[in-house]
């Protein structure tokens, strides 16, 4: 490694803390603006939120995006993004950007899941296990992963070096270590070997990111985070934490710049969100931000903020939304219900948002004819709700009122049917 130490990664400051709990504001600075904490980042896959304009889902609130490196490798190719300027420029975003390592897509959709991979413990554990019928696309060994695309079956590999190589093309202010993704059904002997796997690849990405920040001058530079996995082992988990940090302080006092920060993924059940999130931020130093990968059900946002994490990213608002599931303060409804079909008040008449100057029987209307304004309007008004939701959230700790406005917020929700 070059003795030329790097410039600081990005700073994150934390703000007012919440008593009794993990949970805080806070500040990351990323070269294309801050992002206020605890925040909700919306999924633009493939450069794109899903029938929604940038500028659409820049107005709505949300303060950064996140892409994934497996779909915009496959198309267009991290060349053509890297020549438009990268993520931002290419998708017209000005603001901060997160993207994936890929890992997630490569094991998911290799072992034919597609969207997700259950996290249901039920059953005999299997090392083996594949969406039922499916060929398995990819092959896990520990120098990286062989995969097949699942766009046209060509073969591809992905190794940490490639991840980085791809995401520093990309360009995203944020981008996550090469991991491995296993599921609740994988053996307690797996999870230790893919650990283990998933720590070498971490020294490897740090390596190859510090190798790039060097020589990719040009370009504004780029905060890597490493990824927590240990699925539902408190032993694993908080080892695996503390592997990363120790690299981390290792890599920084060679000239290198570490972790900016820290993403928790991996495979988790709704019961144990809170507590692993809890083991691992335990763990983690106090002045760094974490991530928690693929949430954005309510009640579980609530329990990652009090157990530490500060941003979060899911593509749920907007696939429901696509089919006609909409967010509100009574609940989530399925606009296509015939219910809806004279009902001419707003998604929610208590969100003021762009969507809604448009009724249900409106949105029920477009649905049913099949037209491609409902997924739009649907988008704009489930993705404006979560992240108002978590903005909330965020000035209830600095009002020191946050456990009130949780606890009204969570039981008007779960009460029952909307109205």
């Amino acid at each position: 490694m070059s003795s030329a130490a790097l410039p600081p990664d990005h700073a994150f400051t934390v703000g007012t803390t919440l008593p009794g709990t993990l949970g805080r504001t806070g500040v990351i600075d990323t070269p294309h603006g801050r992002i206020h904490t605890p925040a909700f980042v919306p999924v633009g896959t493939k450069a794109t939120v899903k029938t929604v304009l940038p500028e659409s889902v820049r107005d709505l609130g949300a303060q950064a995006v996140l892409a994934n490196a497996y779909h915009l490798y496959l198309q267009p190719g991290p060349e053509i993004i890297d020549e438009a300027g990268g993520l931002g420029a290419f998708m017209n975003w000005s603001g901060p950007t997160y993207t994936d390592s890929g890992g997630f897509q490569v094991m998911s959709l290799g072992a034919g899941f597609k969207k997700v991979i259950s996290m249901d413990v039920t059953g005999e554990q299997n090392d083996e296990i594949t969406a039922e019928g499916r060929e398995r696309l990819s092959l896990v060994d520990d120098d990286g992963v062989t995969f097949k695309s699942h766009l046209d079956g060509s073969a591809h590999r992905f190794t940490p070096e490639v991840s980085m190589q791809i995401q520093h093309q990309l360009g995203a202010d944020i981008i996550f270590a090469f991991d491995e993704l296993t599921t609740l059904m994988n053996t307690r002997g797996y999870q230790e070997n893919s650990l283990e796997r998933t720590r070498l690849w971490a020294i490897r990405c740090l390596a190859e990111h510090n190798r790039l920040s060097r020589e990719r001058v040009h370009r504004p530079q780029q905060s890597l985070w490493g990824v927590i996995q240990g699925a539902q082992y408190e032993d694993l988990r908080r080892k695996a934490a503390r592997d990363l940090v120790t690299m981390s302080k290792m890599d920084q006092a060679d000239g290198g710049r570490g972790f900016g920060g820290y993403g928790i993924g991996g495979a988790l059940t709704k019961d144990d969100l809170g507590t692993i999130v809890g083991w691992v931020n335990q763990e983690l130093p106090e002045d760094s931000a974490k991530h928690l990968l693929g949430i954005s059900e309510p009640d579980d946002i609530f329990t990652a903020i009090e157990n530490g994490a500060d941003t979060f990213d899911c593509v749920s608002p907007t696939r429901v939304a696509r089919n006609g599931a909409i967010y509100s303060l009574d609940g989530r409804y399925n606009v296509t219900n015939a219910r809806y079909r004279r009902d001419f008040r707003p998604l929610d008449p208590e969100i003021d948002n762009y969507s809604a100057q448009y009724s249900r029987a409106y949105l029920h209307h477009l649905f049913k004819a099949k037209e491609g304004l409902a997924a739009t309007l649907a988008t704009l008004h489930n993705v404006s709700f979560i992240v108002t939701m978590v903005d909330r959230a965020r000035q209830a700790i600095e009002d020191g009122r946050y456990a009130e406005y949780r606890d009204e917020f969570l039981a008007r929700y779960y009460a029952g049917t909307p109205r």
